[in-house]
């Protein structure tokens, strides 16, 4: 277990720790970025495994100085096999990597303890790490508000007869009754919620729960895009809940050396100006399956053939697609 020597030239210590996953890691430390960029005077140490520390390495060259790395060692099953067991993953996330973070926070003596703890909502374990310590714990949702919302009203399903429900009947049913959620049907839901195996929801659930013992809850998003629903939360959550605008890079923390990157993002952006209203499919098939070459091949195959403009995001095999 890394250490990781804090100097005493900073006013606050801020220790920030993800989910163990691309969609979770990625939020948190854009958020850690803009905040280490805009106050110099803060040190950001930003905790992961070991084995994600090297994944992401080579991507923290542009932080900020005041941003560094803590690990904990490697207590969870590798990313690299995580999808034969995603149920074994998610219950080691949760009770295995909460007594090798409290070891690493220990070791962080003054004259800068942590005064503030921000987790991953999903690692709902550091809540009750931070309140045994004293330290205020920021509890940050890494997905949009409304999500948050639905997951927060879980229990409204039921108790409209929603839940549990087959979806082959009752699929095109209308939820209409979650607090500044536009209607939406019960297909349109996250589909864990209605598996046959409850484990994630039961875990979702636990995370609901602890959602009020942390001092805040923050949310990647923007008052006046999700402004009904945010309103509605800030009225029933009894803690303070802040939008701290979408958890993406900042450009400006960008070098010179990513100046094409930036020049295509523009690009992209005029082409889709362009483009008529609803004609462009995007397609992004997100961090957790991996899909070989042949398959990537299959897939720009039966784009290009059926016709429709699309967007596809991929990760590292744009130029061969091409």
């Amino acid at each position: 277990m890394d250490a990781v020597t804090v100097k005493p030239t900073y006013s606050c210590h801020v220790v920030a720790i993800p989910y163990p996953g691309r969609g979770h890691v990625n939020p948190l430390m854009n958020f850690c970025n803009i905040i280490a960029s805009k106050k110099p005077d803060t040190l950001i140490t930003f905790v992961v495994t070991e084995e994600w520390l090297g994944f992401i390495s080579s991507s923290s060259n542009n932080s900020p100085s005041n941003l560094q790395f803590g690990s904990i060692p490697n207590v969870i099953p590798s990313e690299l096999v995580r999808n034969a067991d995603p149920i074994g993953f998610i219950e080691a996330v949760l009770t295995k990597m909460e007594t090798p973070f409290e070891e690493l926070l220990d070791s962080f003596h003054q004259p800068l303890r942590p005064a503030l703890i921000v987790t991953d909502a999903f690692l709902f374990w550091a809540i009750g790490v931070g309140n045994r310590r004293n330290i205020p714990v920021a509890s940050f949702f890494p997905m949009s508000s409304t999500v948050f919302s639905v997951f927060y009203h879980l229990d409204l399903l039921a108790q409209h007869g929603h839940f549990p429900v087959d979806l082959s009947e009752k699929g095109n049913e209308i939820v209409d009754y979650i607090p500044g959620v536009s209607p939406l049907r019960l297909l349109d839901l996250p589909s864990f919620i209605f598996a046959s195996n409850q484990y994630t929801l039961h875990r979702t659930l636990d995370l609901i729960s602890w959602i009020p013992k942390a001092r805040y809850l923050l949310l990647p998003s923007i008052y006046e895009l999700e402004s009904q629903v945010i309103k509605a939360l800030k009225y029933e959550i009894s803690i303070p809940v802040y939008t701290i605008g979408p958890a993406m890079p900042d450009l400006k923390l960008r070098d010179n050396s990513s100046s094409s990157s930036n020049n295509n993002e523009l690009n992209i952006l005029q082409w889709l100006d362009c483009q008529p209203e609803s004609s462009v499919l995007y397609v992004s098939l997100g961090s957790h399956v991996a899909v070989s070459s042949a398959q990537m091949d299959e897939i720009a195959a039966g784009l290009c053939d059926s016709g429709v403009r699309f967007l596809w995001v991929v990760r590292d095999e744009t130029s061969r697609l091409r």
